[in-house]
This record gives C-alpha cells, structure tokens and sequence, in this order.
C-alpha cells in the first residue's frame, strides 16, 4: 500500500468510519448513568460513526474502532508527534535525531514501558515497520517503498534507530518523517506470540480484538465499550507522566466518545455541555457561542486552515481534458460565496494554487509569481472569455437557463456531473453552489449525489466526470510537497478502465504516455523531499506551483481547518486557543493535541 494510498484511507476513516456491528463487551463492567463523575469524564467525539467491531492495530485503520485507529496516540502511540503550529517535532516513544537525504535517526525513550511493564524498544519498533515484508497485507506494508532498512545502534546506552532512505524506489525522508507520526508502535511481544498460537496466521491474528486488557504505551487504555459510546481509563502509571509531562497525570480520570448518528447531535450536545469537544462541521458555529462553544478564533475565520478542499477533474475526458476549459472553470467559481453560504465563513480568503498562503507554508508563496500564471478566481467575464477564446458556446433559453455548451467541433458536449458523497452536508452545499456558478458562464455541469459504495470506488477507478475530494487529510511534515504528489504525482499512472486504479493524482493529469507529458513535474517531486537549501527549495515549489497554475489538473474550491476544533467550556476550561496556543487547534487525542490532557481543568 502506497503513501497516498494509506493518506485516502486515513481521510475515510477519521472522517466517515463505517464500521460493521458487536455485540456489547463481554464481561465489561455495566455502565449507568451516575458510573462517571463530570468533574472526572472528558466527552470527545467526532471520531467513531458506528459500531464498534475490532480495537486490533494490525487491521486495515477503516476497519478499527477509535482510538485503535489512524493517527489517535492515546493508547497505541508513535514515535514522534507534529505540532502543526509550530512545525516542531515533538518527542513521544522517540525523540527526532536527524534527517537528511540518507536516513532519518530517532533514539527510543529509555524510560517507555508497555503497560504490562515491558520495556518499549527498538525490537517493537523494527516489528511494525518491517510487518510487510512478512504480510503484504499488513497496514504498514507501504513502508518498504521508503525505508530500505532500520539499522540499530546504541548511544550512551539509549537505542538509536536509523530508517534508511530507500534510494531507488521514492528516494523520500520526508515521508519517513510523516511516518513517525502516523505509524503507532505496538508490542511485539504481544503480537509475536499470537502469530505463533495461529501459525503465522496474519488473517486470524486479524480477527482478534484486543479490546480486553490490551497491552499499550499511551495515557489511556480501553475500560468497555457499546453500539452507543467507548469508554477509556486512564493509566495512572503511564511511563510519559514522569518523562514528558514532569510526574503530573492527565486531568480527566475518563474519556468517553459518544457513538452519534448525525451532526445534530454534536451541535446539540455540545451546546447542552453534554459534549466536551469535537472535530464535525457545525454550521453558524458563531450563533452557538452563547451556548459556551469555543472555537480557536473568537471571530472569523474561527478555525485555523490546514487543508484544502478540491474539484477533481478528469483530466483524460473531453472537454476537461482542454486545459483552457478547465481554466475557465477556475475562473467561474465564486469562492467568496462558497466560504460564506456553505461553509460559515470558516475559511480565509482563497488563493490560487496548491501552497497554503499563510502559516507553515506562506515561506514557500510566491505571490507575485502566483499573479502572473493565475487565472483571475471569481471573475466570470474573464472566463466567457477563455471559453470564446477556446471554441466553446452556450445555449441559453428565455428565461437565462443554460440549455447546453456547444464544443469547439460544433458538436452538442454531454452534461458533467459532479460525484459527491449524499448526505454530507457541507460537500453538498458546495457542490450546489460551483453547479450555479459554472453553468451561469455556460458549462453544462450538473450535482451527481451518490452513496459511499459509488464514491469511494469511483476515486481510484476515474469512473467520473468530475468528484470532491480533500487529500490530504493530516498536517504533516512533508506538506506541501504531500498536497502536490496527491494530485499531480505520475508514478503510479493507470489509464481508466480494465480494472485499473490510483490512489494519487486520480484525476489522471499529465500521463507520461501522453503527447502533453511534461517530464518536469516528475522531477520536482523528486527532488524537492531531498532538498535541504531553503532559496533551492522555494524555487522549486514556485516552478511546481506555476505548472499547476497553467495547467489547473484540478480546482481548489476552498481551504479548510485541518479538523473542525471546537469545545465546550461547560464542564472543563483550560483548551488551547489563540490566546493560549500552548498545543494546536485538534482534540486531545492525535499529535501535539494529545498535550491538552494535562492542562484542562474541571468547572468547580
């Protein structure tokens, strides 16, 4: 499994888990409605949309329950965790060491133990990352196309791990950085002898659940859990206490992550102070404040942007395989009107191209270079234009109604449709609105509302016209290069149809059998996670960042918060915030937000 491909599921899983059902937890304590004192439960959701099934690690991260899946570090931990404020890597069952084009080298915590008492060490870490090599099909099978080895030494009595470039497939330590965050460390011990009792059985290993007793290096552990919430314990003897936090425990006793079935529930409970935090969208988020919901700004944008939304277009289907149609599609959306009707104004305002105009990434924004290659966002009469200049015409009724776009050839073009998932709210209310606005300059565009068992497949297979999609879905280290491999990348290029798929650039721009196939990009995504001058690495950007610009292979409609970070001041107070900014805008159980843990209070 590829980077990008481990990227699209973790988007799927932290966003939409479904998850098949379970009967509740055998022999787990009985839950009443007086089990957890207020003052001692912290209620975070956002993370678990159906039933509980497996807590196993070892399965396919959209398979298993939070928080045994993706990036949550709250009881199965990484090496390393990203503040996505600071750009800092910060230590957990490993401190950053170094890294260059050769090798990223990391020291295991000396002190870390695995909650049966068993040191955490360079063997638990070997087994995770080298697991698929013995199992294509473990989670972690991608990691060879990167690390070509992990050499072991030690340095003044501490493990010292070197992850060894892998030079000739993607030549990439940024990757590898990403990796020490998203990959959490499990025991081998534990998993060495269940794959022994099944005869190295990976399959049936799957199907055990670890949801009793399991064995974890992190803050918290599993106490029991139902169709309706998941329960977690604090462990008052976590070795991070005394190593990273200065012998103080986490303030909540109890973490519980309530099962809802729509966003409703999160803005409702968590305006009753039912809900302590929660990563979903919730529309008017200004009009709940009075309510005691926070949000990292107190005003406009309220959220921190970490991501970007996009358009995905077919880049091998006329007519949005002319570039100056697609073009002209950039130039006919209406942004503003998108932030403020679909997304409450959530978002700064949108700048063209794939680098973040401000925070981490603003040192690698040309924006002077962004002027002359952009096409104008918002200007419908510029792209009339572009169309007139490229051969297409509209047919408008009476009324103003476009009836259809006529191509270049004379010929009457079929109607786009734009996949998108039913039922998202926020996508759908997008979708309608770049509907209206393309058609008012004359393309025939159309909403394509389907389920999930039409749109995921759809994604990697290139069965559509045009699709919403938001990779990637974490602030990592290696952004923006991680946003222009999503989408431009040609390594994996597959031409639709015959069972083929692809889990980066599904839009199917610039394929290297192509007339166009511009061999450039290519290179810029080689060389870039290997360049360590910083003048080297913002030329580079900049000339990636002016190809996507000419050629717009897909459309960044807007962009977004990394999660939808907000809180409840009702039951605990303490929360990172602009005006406290001492962890990121995340709910404290993935990367740096996990240091939240230790600073809330309960209200007296």
């Amino acid at each position: 499994m590829n980077l990008s491909k481990r990227i699209a599921y973790s988007a799927f899983a932290l966003s939409f888990a479904v998850l098949t059902s379970c009967e509740e937890k055998k022999g787990a304590a009985s839950e009443t409605k007086s089990g957890y004192s207020r003052s001692e439960t912290l209620y975070l959701a956002g993370s678990q949309w159906g039933d509980p099934n497996t807590f196993n690690p070892l399965v396919e991260p959209w398979l298993v329950a939070w928080p045994a899946n993706d990036r949550f570090n709250i009881m199965y931990e990484p090496l390393t965790a990203y503040n996505s404020l600071t750009g800092a890597t910060e230590p957990i069952l490993g401190t950053l060491v170094s890294y260059d084009p050769e090798k990223v080298v990391v020291d295991i915590q000396p002190e870390a133990k695995w909650s049966d008492g068993t040191p955490v060490t360079s063997s638990d870490v070997k087994f995770i990352y080298e697991l698929g090599k013995r199992f294509p099909q473990a989670p972690t099978s991608y990691v060879g196309e990167f690390v070509s080895g992990i050499k072991v030494d030690t340095v003044d009595g501490i493990e010292r791990i070197s992850f060894m470039v892998n030079k000739k497939e993607r030549n990439n330590p940024l990757a590898i950085l990403d990796q020490l965050q998203a990959i959490r460390i499990v025991p081998a011990h534990i998993f060495e002898k269940y794959l022994a009792e099944n005869n190295n059985d990976f399959a049936a290993v799957k199907k055990i659940k670890c949801d009793k007793d399991p064995v974890v290096s992190g803050p918290y552990t599993l106490a029991q859990y139902n169709n309706e919430r998941i329960v977690l314990v604090r462990r008052d003897d976590y070795w991070g206490n005394n190593v990273l936090h200065g012998g103080a425990l986490p303030v909540p006793k109890y973490i519980i992550h309530p099962i809802y079935k729509n966003n409703d529930h999160f803005a409702i409970n968590l305006q009753k102070g039912a809900l302590d935090a929660s990563m979903n969208y919730i529309p008017r988020v200004n009009e709940k404040k009075k309510d005691g919901v926070s949000t990292w700004y107190d005003a406009p944008p309220y959220f921190v942007p970490g991501s970007m939304h996009f358009l995905y277009l077919n880049n091998t289907k006329a007519p949005l395989s002319d570039r100056k149609f697609r073009r002209a599609m950039a130039a006919a959306i209406d942004y503003a009107d998108i932030n403020r009707l679909a997304l409450s104004s959530y978002t700064p305002e949108m700048k063209p191209g794939l680098i973040m105009s401000d925070g981490l990434e603003k040192k690698y924004y040309n924006a002077e270079e962004v002027n002359k290659h952009s096409v104008p966002l918002g200007n419908k009469e510029y792209a009339k234009k572009l169309l007139a200049e490229a051969g297409y015409k509209a047919e408008f009724d009476d009324k103003g109604n476009l009836k259809y776009t006529i191509g270049p050839k004379g010929d009457t073009l079929p109607t786009l449709f734009i996949k998108s998932p039913s039922g998202w709210s926020d996508w759908e209310a997008i979708v309608n609105l770049v509907v209206k606005h393309l058609r008012s300059v004359g393309i025939d565009v159309r909403e394509g509302f389907v389920d999930g068992s039409q749109y995921w497949p759809a994604l990697p297979s290139g069965q559509f016209d045009m699709i919403m999609r938001k990779p990637p879905v974490a602030v990592t280290a290696s952004l923006p290069w991680n946003r222009f491999n999503a989408v431009m990348s040609s390594r994996n290029w597959r031409p639709v149809g015959d069972g083929n798929s692809m889990n980066e650039n599904e839009g199917r721009y610039n394929g290297p059998k192509s007339p166009g196939y511009n061999k450039r990009v290519d290179n810029l995504l080689d060389i870039i996670p290997v360049l360590s001058n910083e003048d080297s690495l913002k030329a580079a950007y900049t000339e990636l960042n002016n190809i996507f610009l000419d050629d717009q292979p897909i459309i960044p409609i807007c962009h977004l918060p990394e999660e939808y970070y907000q809180f409840s001041t009702k039951a605990w107070t303490g929360w990172p915030s602009e005006k406290n900014p001492y962890a990121p805008p995340q709910l404290p159980w993935v990367g740096s937000g996990i240091n939240t843990l230790w600073r809330l209070q309960p209200v007296k």
